[in-house]
């Protein structure tokens, strides 16, 4: 090997280096905001859905400026892109140390504020990371896409067991605290990539213009992307529900994105890439999703054996790190689709035993989730750069954009609110409980609740329970305390049986990679595309 081929090899060895430790930062401020949403919602008196938005706060602006920057990132360069990114986590920190200091004195509307704005912004770092990530490992390793992006986001679960083992140790010390350990990684990878050589794109060595990369998007994942858009902005700003003119502009700039897109592209877009574009939407509300709740849902099962219930997730978090680093040996021998096909089906099978499993049993049913969950997304992201490589930064990045913001906009939110169902399912049926409440409270569908009615973006309605009233009423049992505990119990019980509704996502997974499976055999099997 001569002197130049030695010094590129290892240029791209730090590259890839500052990049695993790049989206290990991600995950050390994912776990945290898991670890803390319980601590938050006590703090500032969340239901479980509010909650949910708390957290999707932290996910889906994500989306914003992973598009943002890979309709750019090949004009201003991978390395401007890695600065915003490094300034997004670090403003994550300085944030919160403000936010916890103005919640002691008790000022908790702006330590509120402090935290979901730099919830947001810590999200648009992320974003920024995964938009000059992806498509940098996919350049360096062209021919072995779906190995290398495992191999890279092995980071992710590395990261959240790291996090999670030293949040665990820290024990009750100051959140800020926990919040600012994301600091330490996000230091590390910029000192380490502030001085390398960014490979150039793929798709730009290979002489594919701009507007070819869009047409691989096309009009329809434009209108998928302006769908989602509307919806948020409608969330964002919560416009009053006679307030027209507001949710008639949102949708004005959703249908004014879809016609200049397709205007320039005059093109629908790769049917396959809009076909990964939906199937990513099941899929972060299966991992993500259920990982922003697990440590909350485990939570009374973990007290009643004396360990915290992050351990669940990081437990989860080991298996993928360990299988992901060895993805090229599993991927040798099995193709990409029928990996997440087996997959699919470990994570339903996972997804039902957590959700009736006791004790230490969890951790069995945990194993299965966790083998599950491993390869869902970098592995969809392998197809996605195998099978779109003209897309760039663009098709690889916008796929992971539509995932972390469905799983922020809705998936974490919905998850939530199927808790809020599942506990007034609980409260309702039990026997025992009908037997100590008031008797006008009871009737032949079982215990009549005081509910609020809420709704997540004017579509999905649920119910909640409306606290104080609950209370009161169970002050006039004969037995408070006890009733109290039983309602504890009954609510901890329902919200683990939530689980039970997320099958739902895995299963619409697992049929859409049995179509691509039977598309790709028609063809003559599944085949990478190389640009030459």
């Amino acid at each position: 090997m001569n002197g130049k081929n030695k010094e590129a090899t290892q240029n791209n060895n730090l590259l890839f280096v500052g990049c695993f430790i790049a989206l290990l930062t991600t995950a050390f401020g994912f776990i945290t905001r898991v670890f803390l949403v319980d601590t938050w919602s006590e703090a500032f008196d969340l239901n479980p859905a509010e909650a949910g938005k708390l957290m999707g706060i932290g996910i889906w602006p994500f989306f914003v400026a992973i598009i943002f920057f890979s309709l750019l990132i090949d004009k201003i360069g991978y390395k401007v892109a890695m600065v915003v990114a490094f300034i997004g986590h670090l403003s994550w920190g300085i944030l919160g140390y403000f936010a916890y200091q103005y919640l002691q004195v008790g000022d908790t509307d702006s330590a509120y504020a402090l935290l979901y704005w730099g919830s947001l912004i810590f999200a648009l770092g992320n974003g920024t990371v995964e938009a000059f990530i992806n498509p940098v490992v996919a350049t360096m390793f062209s021919r072995n896409k779906s190995k290398w992006l495992n191999i890279l986001h092995a980071a992710w679960p590395g990261g959240l067991v790291l996090a999670g083992i030293i949040l665990i140790a820290m024990g009750n010390v100051a959140w800020w605290i926990k919040i600012a350990i994301t600091m330490v990684p996000a230091i590390m990878y910029y000192v380490l990539l502030i001085r390398q050589e960014f490979p150039t794109n793929e798709r730009v060595a290979a002489g594919v213009s701009y507007k070819e990369m869009l047409q691989e998007f096309g009009v329809g994942g434009a209108s998928l992307v302006a769908f989602l858009v509307v919806l948020q902005l409608n969330d964002f700003f919560e416009p009053a529900a006679d307030d027209y003119v507001l949710k008639y502009s949102f949708i004005g700039i959703g249908v004014f994105m879809v016609l200049a897109f397709g205007w320039y592209v005059k093109t629908l877009g790769r049917p396959i890439l809009l076909f990964l574009c939906f199937i990513i939407m099941p899929l972060s509300t299966t991992e993500l999703g259920t990982d922003s709740w697990i440590q909350s849902i485990m939570d009374d099962i973990a007290r009643s054996k004396g360990f915290d219930a992050g351990w669940v997730l990081i437990y989860t978090s080991a298996i993928m790190l360990v299988l992901r680093l060895f993805a090229g040996s599993v991927l040798d021998r099995v193709s990409p689709l029928n990996l997440l096909i087996v997959s699919c089906v470990f994570a339903i099978f996972g997804l039902y035993f957590l959700s009736v499993s006791t004790g230490w049993y969890i951790f069995l049913a945990a194993t299965l989730y966790g083998l599950g969950k491993t390869f869902f997304w970098p592995t969809t992201l392998g197809v996605v750069a195998e099978q779109t490589p003209k897309g760039g930064a663009l098709t690889l990045n916008a796929v992971s954009g539509i995932g972390m913001l469905t799983v922020g906009m809705l998936g974490a939110p919905i998850i939530g609110a199927f808790q809020s169902n599942s506990q007034i399912e609980q409260l309702r049926a039990s026997q025992e409980l009908a037997e100590v409440m008031p008797s006008q409270l009871v009737d032949t569908e079982g215990v009549q609740l005081p509910l609020k009615e809420k709704t997540i973006y004017s579509i999905i309605d649920y119910q909640t329970l409306h606290a104080e009233q609950l209370t009161g009423i169970i002050d006039k049992t004969n037995n408070p305390e006890e009733v109290r505990n039983l309602v504890r119990q009954l609510k901890n019980k329902g919200t683990q049986r939530a689980l039970i509704k997320v099958i739902v996502f895995p299963i619409i997974m697992l049929i859409c990679y049995l179509i691509l499976l039977v598309y790709f055999r028609s063809k003559g099997g599944y085949r990478p595309i190389l640009l030459e």
